[in-house]
Order: structure tokens, then sequence, then C-alpha cells
């Protein structure tokens, strides 16, 4: 067996262009959405991610806004800036790059966003919404996840998904979105013991610890769906997940690549969460 690849830039490009038929469906309204991108200090891979952030919101018919400032900046200055994106009509989404320069509390800065324009969904209130089963805004790595599964019909009633990985960015709100759809949902991480006698009994697993070969074939029950959520380097310095993918792709049904796999998912559910805060808004 061969596991079919799913194609984030597939998938991205087709979500895309009904976030760009929706937006223009607000415009004829006089509503254009739109998200403001903060950037503190000059991190490489910020620089990187927030310059794609923009892109797509242009190329998709939203409006953005760019806001650069030294590192040097202020907690204070910050907050004061959040505050005004706030109080801003022409803003619908909010969104702090992570991480902030150390002397600012980036969990404080997270919880002066508004919840309404809350796009990242990292705020206590989307968590709570999360949680409960709210509306709310997802956080878009895994709401990406969930839009893959759904792209290839699979029902996950039932079924058993293991996420390896307990972050509050991807790890913790992606097992309350497998719950919501009644999957019976087991949370792994770093101090978990035998950690491939949980995966082999898994039909969906989820790899997020942003550390290399985490999973391997023999971890692997034939037939299962592997999303991998990590961003690493081989020693090629070339991109690659935390899935031995090679060999994991002669064993599952289905797998994401690294690169063109959840990535582009990530910026498109921004593009999708900030669409629907600007529809919110116009109501």
């Amino acid at each position: 067996m061969t596991a079919q690849i799913i194609d984030g830039n597939a998938l991205s490009k087709q979500l895309r262009t009904e976030v760009a038929t929706r937006a223009e469906a607000l415009k004829a309204k006089g509503v254009t959405p739109g998200l403001a991108v903060v950037l503190v200090g000059d991190n490489p891979a910020s620089q990187v991610y927030v310059r794609n952030k923009v892109k797509a919101c242009e190329d998709s018919g939203l409006h953005s806004v760019l806001e650069k400032y030294e590192a040097t900046m202020t907690e204070a200055d910050l907050l004061a800036r959040v505050e005004a994106l706030n109080n801003d009509p022409g803003i619908h989404g909010i969104l702090v790059q992570l991480p902030l320069p150390a002397h600012i509390d980036a969990q404080k800065v997270i919880e002066a966003v508004s919840p309404a324009k809350d796009v990242d969904g990292f705020h206590i209130a989307s968590a709570g919404a999360l949680m409960t089963g709210m509306p709310g805004f997802w956080p878009c790595t895994p709401y990406g996840c969930m839009k893959m599964l759904e792209s290839i019909g699979y029902e996950l009633r039932g079924k058993h998904a293991v996420v390896i990985g307990r972050s509050n960015i991807v790890g913790k709100p992606m097992a309350l979105m497998l719950l919501q759809k009644d999957a019976t949902v087991t949370v792994a991480h770093s101090r978990t013991q035998n950690l491939k006698a949980l995966t082999l009994q898994a039909d969906v697993i989820v790899a997020a610890v942003g550390k290399r070969n985490v999973l391997t074939a023999d971890m692997v029950k034939p037939g299962a769906v592997v999303l991998d959520v990590g961003m690493n380097r081989n020693d090629e310095g070339k991109l690659c997940g935390d899935v031995d993918f090679e060999g994991v792709k002669q064993v599952a049904s289905h797998i994401t690549p690294v690169p063109g796999g959840v990535g582009p998912m990530t910026i498109t559910m921004l593009l999708v969460n900030t669409l629907e805060a600007a529809e919110r808004a116009s109501k």
C-alpha cells in the first residue's frame, strides 16, 4: 500500500477561491474584510510568515495592514496599538505574530485582543468556546487539519485518534476538535511511555511536537490516516516534518507531506476566520 497524499496546496487553493467569492459578496454590502498583522522585532522566520499572510490576504480580496515595530517597543505601547485596532471598524481580525521579544508578556497581549477579532483563536474566550462547543474562532493549524480530514470524506465518529503534542496552539485544540466529531482521543506528549503502543491502535494520528521522526512506519497501523504538523530541517537542511514520510507512506492510507501539507492550510484558515469575523460584524 502507498498512501494517498492529502495535498494542502490544492485544498488551500480551493478554499481561498471560496473566501474570495464570499469577500466579494461582503464588498457589495460595503464591507471589506480587514486583517491587521502586528510584527515586533526582526525574527527572520516571523518576517517570512507575516509576508505570506499579507500576500494571501491580498490575493483573496481581503484588506491587510502590516504594522512593523522595533524589538525595543514597550509592552504598554504594544497593548495600546492592540486596543486601537480593537476599536477600528475597518479591521475585523488582529494577529500579533509570535514569538514576541522577551520583555513583553505574550499572554497579556493575546488577552488584549478583542475575542470578536481573535482570528488566531488563541484568546482564552476562544479556547473556552472550543471547549464548550460554542461558536468562536478555532486555532488555524488544527482547523486546517480538520478541513483536510473533511476533504477526504473521513468519518471520525467512533474512530481512535492519537494526537502527539499538547501545545495550546495545536495539540489541545486538535484533541477538542476531534472530540467534537465523536472520535475517541488520546493525547500523547514528551512524557508519554510507550508511544508506539498507543499509535499502533490509532485510526488517525496527528504528529505535532516539532521533533523529526517521532513517528516511524513500525508505529503505524496499516490504513491509518497521518497528519504531520511538524516543521523541522533534515541533515541536508531541507524542510521536513515530525513523521518519517518515506517509511510511513508505505503503511498509511492517507498522509500529509511537509512542505505542502498542513502549512498552507494554516494561512488559509486564518483567511477563513478573518472573513467570518467580518461577516459576523456586518450582521
